[in-house]
């Protein structure tokens, strides 16, 4: 008898049960037990994995992702489906740093094929809609699976790519499954303005809360249920397990890997939700260094930034007089003062209100700060209001009371999605 190299590679799925529901249905298992320590968490694919594919026979199947698809043994997931007869993976698609992660901010890898698989790699960066649907039609698919690693932050883009392959999906009438990952920095709150739709890019294009406190599985559900309602797509979600909201990063037992080229550690996904908010002023949000959006500054920056934002006594977080000679983008080669965020208690922080605070201070610091002249910050914060409110002088708390009101709306809205406890 001979064995296929797919046959011999059958068996490499993790170990785990599937929990598969569709758009809007409860549960199709139980909640597992929960165990303790390293693995605890299994992902949404080693639950797909252990279940055979059942989810996905006789599919033909196109998978969105990128270097974080990964299994508990960091071996990336189409290398693993690809030599699996039990599925028919038949196309990859790149979302913005691509399949493979070669590309930065900004930039994707394109068309090619893959030379690890040879599976044909399509590019999604900067596509919606019917050209996003075309590229499905073209591929060839029935369905279409999404698995990436969030940050948990409205303005990282990959939510975004969900979104708009969802709305793809449903215009070329494939399905859509999302393997689910945990939100690293938790998802117990939802934190931040709301964005208003006027303001719709793609570092937000729907109107949910800066940091989100929610998973993949628990957007598509919103998405689906409220964003997309007129023309829903045929959506499944598979679970994790033993994944609680109130878990870190570092609670699942999981292995990191950067889920964009500025996003070395969990460490800097706690932060990026406020400290992002610097990408639309002419400070540096630290790109260029081992610690992007931990480390902040420009020139002319000195010690008294740092005393004044300390003098808040925000909770949870210190702050470092800071000087770094960023390797690329803003001040590339040249040596900056700032800050460095120190969070020393992340079950208080809270990064929204601490961007905001480091906004204000700055401003009120250093006379050489100006917002982006295109007012990007309008486009992250989804208002005009944090621009504005700033210019004109106000507080840390006048400016996060602003968007109280909303928040607590989306706060109601986003309870009906959540799948955890």
């Amino acid at each position: 008898m001979s064995l296929s190299r797919r046959g011999l590679l059958t068996a490499g799925g993790a170990v785990g049960a599937l929990a598969a529901t569709a758009a809007g249905a409860g549960s199709a298992t139980a909640a597992p037990a929960r165990g303790k320590g390293p693995g605890r968490v299994r992902t949404g694919f080693d639950r797909l994995a252990a279940d055979g594919y059942a989810l996905l026979k006789g599919e033909r199947v196109g998978i969105v992702t990128n270097p974080t698809g990964i299994t508990s043994d960091v071996r990336h997931i189409v290398d693993v489906m690809h030599p699996d007869e039990r599925v028919d993976l038949i196309a990859v698609f790149g979302p913005e740093h691509g399949f493979r992660g070669t590309a930065q901010a900004g930039g994707s890898e394109g068309r090619y094929d893959d030379p690890a698989t040879g599976l044909p790699v399509y590019d999604t960066y900067l596509k919606s809609g019917q050209a996003l649907a075309d590229v499905f039609t073209a591929s060839g698919v029935d369905t279409v699976v999404f698995d990436i690693q969030d940050a948990g932050a409205r303005f990282y883009t990959y939510i975004w790519t969900l979104y708009d392959c969802m709305e793809a999906a449903a215009l070329a009438g494939k399905r859509f499954v999302v393997l689910d990952r945990p939100n690293p920095v938790t998802g117990r709150a939802a934190l931040g303005p709301v964005l208003d739709p006027a303001f719709s890019t793609f570092v937000g294009r729907r109107e949910i809360s800066q940091a989100h406190g929610m998973t993949v599985t628990e957007l598509a559900l919103l998405f689906n249920a409220r964003f997309l309602a007129e023309r829903p797509v045929d959506l499944r979600i598979v679970k994790m397990s033993g994944w609680k909201r109130s878990d870190f990063f570092d609670a699942t037992g999981l292995p990191w890997v950067p889920p964009s080229p500025n996003m070395p550690t969990p460490d800097t996904a706690l932060v990026y939700s406020g400290t992002c908010l610097f990408e639309g002023t002419n400070l540096s949000e630290g790109r260029g260094t081992t610690r992007p959006f931990e480390l902040l500054g420009a020139e002319g920056i000195d010690h008294r930034w740092a005393a004044a934002v300390n003098a808040l006594g925000l909770p949870g977080v210190a702050f470092r007089e800071a000087y770094f000679a960023p390797t690329f983008s803003k001040f590339q080669g040249k040596t900056v003062g700032g800050v460095q965020l120190h969070v020393h208690d992340r079950e208080v922080f809270d990064p929204v209100r601490t961007g905001i605070a480091l906004l204000v201070t700055a401003k009120r610091t250093w006379s050489g700060f100006e917002w982006r002249s295109d007012n990007w910050i309008d486009k992250l914060t989804g208002n005009t209001r944090v621009r504005t409110m700033i210019g004109a002088g106000a507080d840390t708390d006048e400016v996060v009371g602003a968007w109280s009101k909303e928040l607590a709306a989306f706060r109601a809205v986003r309870k009906r999605y959540l799948q955890y406890r």
